[in-house]
């Protein structure tokens, strides 16, 4: 009798352990976003340096305003808000055509969506999808797939990107990307640099492309560990300041 007890009161304490947490897709980004910042990006002032230009985004209370300071002798300042792009030269608006004001707007709005990653992965017209777990240099990763819908996806919504978040502390350490204006290609970037300021985690990249032409986008992450890629340049975010705002 008392071995029956016992054999039952096992069975009752193992079917009462936790079952292992499985997490989604949305679940994973968005402890990505928490990490790196969270909601210190929805009120702040980030000034940096990118190749040589000025950078400045200012959000608050649901306004944003992404800006790009031109080192010329009109004093360019190219900004995207909420209502649209403008470009001002010596304070003054330029009118552009169409084209060329797009073209500008969307040189603008991927210099800051890829220095302020993961935060832009929330935006309306993004598709995350989990594609499983895997291991980069011995550390496990869970692989993400983003992908955008056409409406609001912009001028390149058929890119399709991969993230890799650490399991263990939910850090985005990888990205590739494969895209299609010009003769498109598949680049892969691996961060280093990490630091944080005031809250808001930065990063610089190692930028590198498949050695083979023919490389499959959903196999990049082999194919770094198995030194198939070369480096292409360094991306490297300069003069980072950060002012949190209320």
């Amino acid at each position: 009798m008392i071995r029956i007890c016992l054999v039952f009161l096992m069975v009752l304490c193992f079917s009462c352990k936790e079952k292992p947490v499985v997490l989604d897709a949305q679940s994973i980004i968005d402890k990505a976003i928490a990490v790196a910042g969270g909601e210190r990006y929805d009120n702040a002032e980030i000034d940096f340096t990118f190749r040589n230009i000025k950078y400045k985004s200012i959000r608050q209370n649901g306004l944003f305003s992404l800006q790009r300071l031109l080192a010329d002798t009109l004093n360019t300042v190219d900004i995207l808000t909420n209502d649209g792009f403008t470009r001002l030269q010596r304070s003054e608006k330029v009118a552009l055509a169409d084209t060329i004001a797009f073209n500008y707007m969307e040189s603008v709005n991927s210099v800051h969506y890829f220095v302020q990653l993961p935060y832009g992965l929330n935006n309306p017209g993004v598709f995350k999808k989990l594609l499983g777990e895997t291991t980069i240099k011995n550390k496990r990763y869970y692989k993400m797939e983003v992908t955008f819908s056409e409406d609001g996806g912009g001028v390149d919504f058929q890119d399709v990107f991969l993230y890799w978040i650490s399991k263990e502390d939910f850090t985005v350490d990888y990205l590739a990307y494969q895209f299609f204006t010009g003769k498109g290609g598949i680049r892969f970037r691996e961060s280093y640099n990490p630091r944080v300021i005031e809250g808001i985690r930065f990063v610089d990249y190692n930028n590198y492309r498949p050695k083979d032409t023919l490389a499959n986008l959903y196999e990049i992450d082999v194919l770094f560990e198995t030194n198939a890629l070369e480096l292409l340049s360094k991306i490297e975010t300069e003069n980072v300041s950060v002012r949190l705002l209320k």
